[in-house]
């Protein structure tokens, strides 16, 4: 059997259905990898099955994080949150982390991971001096992001600067136990964090899923090529 990735996805309660934007699946075949998407449970047996049987995971973008994980009351700005979700992708990451098992967070996957590892995250960026809600088409690239040396993304994507896509209101704030900022927009929020403590744990706050960039696909096949062994 191949490479399996198992993907996170959405809960619309209004149609009782889980959903992801088929852009996730298409990027992983893409790169050779075999993509699973993973509906969220709060069962801890699920949870682990769900840790044996995949390589590596992508936690994908989605909706507000509860506050309450990092322990703040919610502010003036904070979106819909999805709860169960909440707590089905927090136990996954610890199981992520305690395995030391291959994982990309995008979007909010990078809140995700960094909450779980004891990190917070800034509810609402308000304005920061840049936009990083873009109006154009979701594969466009609205601004530049800092990538800096000697980091795995530096390694990936080979490149100092990078200029990606933006959908996001939130951001990391307090970085997680093992966790290094590895590239930043010019306004100073953190747009990708990496482990030091783990072969492959790496969040971005941009959506490379929807990019059609060399870059974007570098760090596709560097999860499947990091899960794969």
């Amino acid at each position: 059997m191949g490479t399996t990735i198992g993907i996170t996805c959405s809960f619309r309660e209004d149609e009782y259905a889980f959903w992801l934007r088929a852009y996730y699946i298409d990027r992983i075949i893409a790169v050779g990898g075999i993509p699973f998407i993973l509906p969220s449970s709060t069962s801890t047996e699920v949870i682990r099955d769900y840790a044996a049987i995949c390589d590596g995971f992508i936690l994908a973008g989605g909706g507000d994080m509860d506050p309450v994980f990092w322990g703040e009351e919610p502010r003036p700005g904070l979106g819909e949150i999805d709860p169960l979700r909440d707590q089905f992708e927090l136990k996954l990451s610890e199981q992520i982390l305690k395995k030391d098992i291959p994982a990309l967070g995008i979007c909010r996957g990078i809140q995700v991971l960094n909450v779980a590892a004891g990190g917070s995250v800034v509810q609402d960026l308000g304005q920061t001096g840049i936009c990083h809600m873009q109006s154009a088409p979701k594969s466009h690239p609205f601004h530049d992001i800092f990538i800096e040396k000697d980091t795995r993304l530096f390694n990936i994507l080979g490149q100092e600067r990078v200029r990606v896509n933006s959908f996001h209101h939130q951001a990391v704030k307090q970085l997680g136990k093992g966790l290094i900022p590895s590239g930043t927009s010019g306004d100073g929020v953190i747009e990708a964090i990496e482990s030091v403590q783990h072969r492959f744990l790496l969040g971005v706050q941009w959506h490379p899923e929807c990019m059609t960039d060399r870059a974007s696909e570098r760090l596709f096949r560097a999860l499947v090529e990091a899960a794969r062994f």
